[in-house]
C-alpha cells in the first residue's frame, strides 16, 4: 500500500532534523528486522526496540540543544512535534505494511491519522500527550482495528502517553456540535499520515458544515472555559506558584486565541491574524515574544521534573531560572528577575487576550432581546468619549490624542460612567504612552486629575489596576516602573509588589467606604473621626516604591516621595508626612509583633518615634492595609489586638505623658483588678496571692490570666503540675497556661511538648514566683493560624502532661518532624542574632531571625537553657517561611548580658544550634 507521509523536515528545529530522527537509518534497520523475525510478534518487538534507542537519542539531543539556547522555544517545541511524528508514522508503517499488508484494500478500508490538540498545532513539550485521531470512511473495519490496535501498542511499550479516538467523518460532526473540548481539539488537526483525501474532506466538511455558521457560540464556550479555568486556578495573574499553562495569562490563554482565530478566520498561524486586523503587528510581536517565553518555562518544567509539571513551584522556580540564565543581581535574586519577567508575560497575555475577545465579541455578537435593550439605559458621554458595546471608548483618535491630558482623564470618563473601558481605547492608550513626557509629568492639571483618581471615585483601586495594566501608572510615575510584576521569592507575600500596593489601597478604599467597621473597628474609627487622606493615599501607593534595590527600601521610598510629593502638589507639611510614613512604614508592624507591648521602654520608644497622635492613627491604618494586602488569611485577630493594645497604649502615653508609662503603675492597677475579681477568697489567701510575685508577672500579664494563676496557684502541690487551656477567640488563639514547681529548662520542655503536637506559639511569658513555682502562659495556634478546636485539647493536655513529666523527649520526637518539604527548600534566610539592652528596663532583648521549621523554638529556648539563661518571656513572630524569635531573658545573678564576650559566647550556641536543626530539617 503507498503510504503517504507527512511533510518533509522543517528547517526551524533546535538542531537538524537527521540528529533527531534518522529516517532513512531506521528503514534500513527494520528492512533487516523484517527478513530475520520469525513471526509478527518477534517483528514488533523489533521495531519497539529501534525505536526506543531512537527517540532516546533524539530527546537527549533536542535537550542537550535546548539547554545550550534556552529560550528557543519555538525550534524546541517543533523538534519534539518532529520527533513525535516521525515514531508515529514508523509505527504506522510497520502496523500497516509489515504487520497487518492488505494487498487489494477497498474503499472502505482507508484509515487517515491525524494530530488534534496541542500535537496538532506541531507544539510539544518534553512529556506532553500525544493526541490521535484514527479517520476511517465508514464504520470500522477489522483490518483497520487491527492495524489501530498493533499500533497503540508499540506506542504504549514507547511509553508514549497516547489520547485516541476512532471516528468516521460524520461521527466527528456529530460529536463536535455536541461537545466543545472535541470541537477545540479538531479546531487545531493536523494529518500525519494514511489516506490524505479523507483527512482534506474532514477539514472542508468541519468548516463548511459546523465552524462557519456557529462562531459566536464557540466564542461563548472559550469565554466561559477561560472563566471557569481561571477560578479555579485562584483567579489571580499574580498568583506565587502559577500554574503556566492553565494559569491567567499563561499557555492556555494563548491557545484560546489560536481556537477562536482559527474557527472565525480559517487561519493556519497566529501571525495570519494581523491580515484579519484582530492584532497590529506590534500586538503579534508582544503574543509572539509571550508564547516563546511561556513555552521555553514549560518545556524547562518538564526536562527538570523528567514528567509533565505545569505548576511553577517554589523549587521549580529556582531550578528553571537557573536553566534560563537569570543570576542574581541589583540586590535581588535570580529566581526573583525571572518571575518578574514570567509576570509581565502573563500581563502581555491578559492584555492581548481581552483585545481579542472582544473584538470577536463586537463581530459575532448575539444580538440582545428588544426589551433588555429598551430597558438598559446607556451611560452619557461627550466627545472624544464614546460608549460601544456598553464600554467607554474614543469616538475620535486624532482629537482625542491632541491633548496628552486625555490619557489620564478616560480613566475619570471611566469611573464617573461606571463603565468599564472598550479595548479599543486600551490599544490606543497602550500604544501612546510616549505622549505622557516630563511636561505632562509636571503638569500641576495632569497631578490634580491624577490625586483626584486616588480620591474622589471611591473606588481607586478599579481605575489604579487599569492604569497598571495599560502601562500608564508606570509612565506617569516612573519610580513605580521597577515594581511592576516584581515577585518577592518569599511564602509570605501572596502578591507582586505593584499588585500588593493596589489590594492596600482597595483595603484603604473599603475601610472608608464603612465596609469592615465590625472587623477593623479601630482603623475605621480614625477615618471616620476624620484623617488628611491626600497623605494617607499617597504613602499607601509609594510605601514599596523602593523595593528590588540593594538599599533599605522604606529610606529609599521616603526619598522618592520626598522628590514626588511636590509634583503631587502636597504642600510642605504633608509631603513631611508622606515621606515620614513610608520611611517608619513596618516600625508598628514590627513594635507589635516583635516586641513586648506590656514593656514600657517599648511604649515609651515608639511613642517618641511617632511624636504626634496624627501620625499614630495614619501610621495605625497604613499598617492595617499593609498586613491585609499581603494576601488572604494574613491579617487575624492576634495582630489586630497587638496592633490594637499598642495603639491604646502609645495614645495614653502621648495624651498624658510619657513618664506616666512606667512599672510601678500598672502593677498597682493590676494588683487592684485582681483584688477586685478574687472577691469571696479568704482575705489570707488574697494576701498570699499578692506578695507571692515579683513585679514584671504583675506587669507582663493581662489581667484575665492574672485569675487564671490565682486559680492555679491556689493549694497547689509540689508535685502536680496544673494546666488550664482554653480558647481566646478575641486573639485568634488558644490559650495555655500552667502552674508547677519550677526547675531549668522547664520553658524549653514546654515549647518542645506544644511543638510535638502542631501548636505554633506566637507569645509566651514566664514568671517564677517568690515561694519557686513556675507560672507560663502561652498563646498557641493551629496549622491555618486559628485557636485549637475544642476536640484537639485532651490530646494537647495529654501531651504536655507527658513532656513535663519526662515520658515523652522533646529532642527525640521532633526529630521525625522537623522536616523541610522539598519545595519549601527553596528559600533563602540568613539568620540574624541582635542583643539589645536598651529596649527593656530589666532585661536583654535576645532578636533572633532565621529560617522558620517545626523544631526551631525548641532549639532556641533549650540552647538558652542549657547556657543558663532565665526566659521570662518569648515573642514569636512568621512572615511565611521567616521567624523571628524574642526572648526577653537575664542571667543566672537576675542581670543584663553587659558583657560583649558572654552575648558573642551565647550568640555562637544560638547559631550553632540553628545550624544543626537546618541540617536536619534538610535531610
Amino acid at each position: 500500500m503507498n503510504t503517504p507521509q507527512i511533510d518533509a523536515a522543517p528547517q526551524d528545529l533546535i538542531l537538524p532534523a537527521l540528529q533527531i530522527f534518522d529516517a532513512p537509518a531506521m528503514q534500513i534497520a527494520l528492512d533487516a528486522a523484517n527478513l530475520i523475525a520469525p513471526d509478527d510478534k518477534a517483528l514488533r518487538a523489533a521495531a519497539v526496540g529501534l525505536l526506543k534507542n531512537a527517540q532516546a537519542a533524539g530527546r537527549a539531543a533536542i535537550k542537550t540543544a535546548f539547554e545550550a539556547q534556552p529560550f528557543r522555544a519555538g525550534p524546541t517545541t517543533r523538534a519534539y512535534s518532529w520527533l513525535t511524528d516521525q515514531i508515529l508514522t514508523t509505527v504506522l508503517d510497520v502496523a500497516r505494511n509489515r504487520l497487518h499488508p492488505l494487498s487489494n484494500p477497498t474503499d472502505g478500508e482507508r484509515l487517515s491519522v491525524i494530530a488534534v490538540g496541542g500535537y496538532g498545532r506541531g507544539e510539544m513539550a518534553p512529556h506532553s500527550d500525544v493526541d490521535l485521531l484514527f479517520l476511517t470512511p465508514y464504520k470500522m473495519t477489522p483490518w483497520a482495528e487491527s492495524v489501530i490496535e498493533s499500533t497503540l501498542y508499540m506506542l504504549w511499550d514507547l511509553k508514549m502517553k497516547v489520547g485516541h479516538a476512532s471516528r468516521t467523518i460524520k461521527d466527528c460532526l456529530r460529536l463536535a456540535e455536541e461537545d466543545y473540548t472535541i470541537r477545540t481539539s479538531l479546531v487545531e488537526y493536523r494529518y500525519l499520515t494514511g489516506d490524505a483525501a479523507l483527512a482534506e474532506q474532514l477539514g472542508k466538511r468541519l468548516w463548511t458544515e459546523l465552524f462557519k455558521s456557529t462562531a459566536p457560540d464557540f466564542i461563548d464556550a472559550k469565554l466561559e472555559e477561560r472563566a471557569q479555568r481561571h477560578r479555579k486556578q485562584g483567579g489571580q495573574r499574580y498568583m506565587v506558584e502559577p500554574n503556566v499553562k492553565e494559569g491567567k495569562g499563561g499557555l492556555r490563554d494563548l491557545q484560546s486565541l489560536y481556537w477562536i482565530g482559527k474557527y472565525i478566520h480559517g487561519v493556519r498561524d497566529a501571525s495570519e491574524l494581523v491580515r484579519h486586523k484582530v492584532f497590529t503587528q506590534e500586538e503579534y510581536e508582544a503574543f509572539r515574544a509571550a508564547h516563546e517565553f511561556l513555552w521555553a518555562v514549560r518545556c524547562h518544567l518538564h526536562l527538570i521534573a523528567n514528567r509533565a509539571q505545569d505548576q511553577l513551584t517554589f523549587d521549580m522556580q529556582v531550578a528553571v531560572a537557573d536553566a534560563m540564565g537569570y543570576a542574581d543581581g541589583g540586590g535581588r535574586r535570580g529566581v526573583e528577575h525571572f518571575m518578574q519577567a514570567y509576570f509581565r508575560h502573563a500581563t502581555m497575555v491578559g492584555d492581548l487576550t481581552r483585545i481579542f475577545l472582544v473584538a470577536q465579541e463586537r463581530r459575532h455578537a448575539k444580538a440582545a432581546p428588544m426589551l433588555e435593550r429598551l430597558l438598559k439605559r446607556k451611560p452619557k458621554t461627550k466627545p472624544p468619549y464614546d460608549i460601544k458595546q456598553n464600554r467607554l471608548t474614543v469616538s475620535g483618535p486624532k482629537t482625542f490624542l491632541a491633548d496628552p491630558m486625555n490619557l489620564l482623564r478616560i480613566f475619570e470618563e471611566s469611573m464617573r460612567t461606571g463603565t468599564l473601558m472598550h479595548p479599543d481605547a486600551m490599544r490606543l492608550i497602550k500604544g501612546n504612552l510616549h505622549l505622557i513626557d516630563d511636561a505632562m509629568r509636571n503638569d500641576p492639571d495632569a497631578n490634580k486629575l491624577f490625586l483626584g483618581l486616588l480620591l474622589k471615585h471611591g473606588n481607586p483601586e478599579r481605575s489604579l489596576r487599569r492604569m497598571n495594566e495599560l502601562g500608564v501608572l508606570a509612565a506617569f510615575l516612573p519610580d513605580f516602573a521597577p515594581i511592576v510584576a516584581m515577585m518577592q521569592f518569599n511564602m509570605y507575600h501572596h502578591y507582586t509588589v505593584d499588585e500588593h500596593t493596589i489590594q492596600c489601597i482597595s483595603h484603604l478604599s473599603q475601610i472608608e467606604r464603612g465596609e469592615l467597621i465590625e472587623s477593623l473597628p479601630l482603623a475605621s474609627g480614625i477615618l471616620q473621626a476624620g484623617v488628611n487622606r491626600k497623605v494617607l493615599y499617597v504613602a499607601m501607593l509609594l510605601h514599596d516604591i523602593g523595593k528590588g534595590r540593594p538599599e533599605d527600601h522604606s529610606i529609599l521610598g521616603a526619598q522618592i516621595a520626598r522628590r514626588l510629593c511636590p509634583r503631587l502638589g502636597l504642600s510642605k507639611k504633608e509631603c513631611e508626612t508622606v515621606e515620614w510614613l513610608i520611611r517608619y512604614h513596618l516600625l508598628m508592624s514590627d513594635t507589635a509583633q516583635k516586641r513586648d507591648i506590656s514593656e514600657p521602654r517599648t511604649i515609651r520608644g515608639f511613642a517618641k518615634a511617632v511624636k504626634s497622635v496624627e501620625r499614630l492613627d495614619l501610621l495605625t491604618v497604613l499598617t492595617v492595609c499593609d498586613i491585609r494586602g499581603v494576601g488572604p488569611g494574613t491579617w487575624n485577630n492576634w495582630k489586630a489586638v497587638l496592633l490594637r493594645n499598642l495603639h491604646a497604649a502609645t495614645r495614653s502615653a502621648l495624651d498624658n505623658g510619657l513618664e506616666d508609662v512606667n512599672r510601678e503603675t500598672r502593677e498597682t492597677v493590676a494588683k487592684r483588678s485582681l483584688r477586685d475579681t478574687l472577691d469571696g477568697w479568704e482575705p489570707a489567701d488574697i494576701k498570699k496571692e499578692m506578695g507571692r510575685h515579683y513585679g514584671p508577672y504583675w506587669q507582663g500579664l493581662p489581667p484575665a490570666t492574672h485569675v487564671i494563676f490565682a486559680g492555679l496557684l491556689h493549694d497547689i502541690p509540689d508535685d502536680e503540675i496544673r494546666i488550664d487551656l482554653m480558647p481566646d477567640p478575641d486573639r485568634d488563639a488558644t490559650r495555655a497556661c500552667f502552674a508547677m514547681v519550677d526547675h531549668p529548662g522547664l520553658f524549653s520542655r514546654m515549647t518542645g511538648a506544644l511543638a510535638l503536637v502542631g501548636a505554633n506559639i506566637v507569645d509566651a511569658r514566664s514568671y517564677t514566683s517568690k515561694d519557686g513555682y513556675a507560672t507560663a502562659v502561652f498563646w498557641i495556634q493551629d496549622a491555618d493560624g486559628h485557636p485549637f478546636e475544642e476536640t484537639r485539647l485532651p490530646r494537647l493536655r495529654n501531651m504536655i502532661h507527658k513532656t513535663l513529666l519526662g515520658e515523652v523527649v522533646p529532642r527525640d520526637a521532633l526529630a521525625d518532624r522537623d522536616k523541610l518539604p522539598k519545595r519549601m527548600r527553596a528559600f533563602r534566610v540568613p539568620t540574624n542574632i541582635t542583643f539589645d539592652n536598651e529596649g527593656s528596663e530589666i532585661y536583654t532583648i535576645i532578636e533572633v531571625d532565621t529560617r522558620d521549621r517545626a523544631g526551631l523554638l525548641f532549639d532556641l529556648t533549650r540552647t538558652l537553657a542549657n547556657a543558663h539563661v532565665y526566659i521570662a518571656s518569648a515573642v514569636i513572630a512568621t512572615y511565611g517561611e521567616q521567624a523571628v524569635d524574642t526572648f526577653y531573658v537575664k542571667d543566672l545573678t537576675g542581670l543584663k548580658f553587659h558583657s560583649e564576650s558572654k552575648r558573642h559566647s551565647l550568640e555562637k550556641r544560638l547559631r550553632e544550634a540553628i545550624d544543626r536543626g537546618a541540617e536536619r530539617a534538610h535531610t
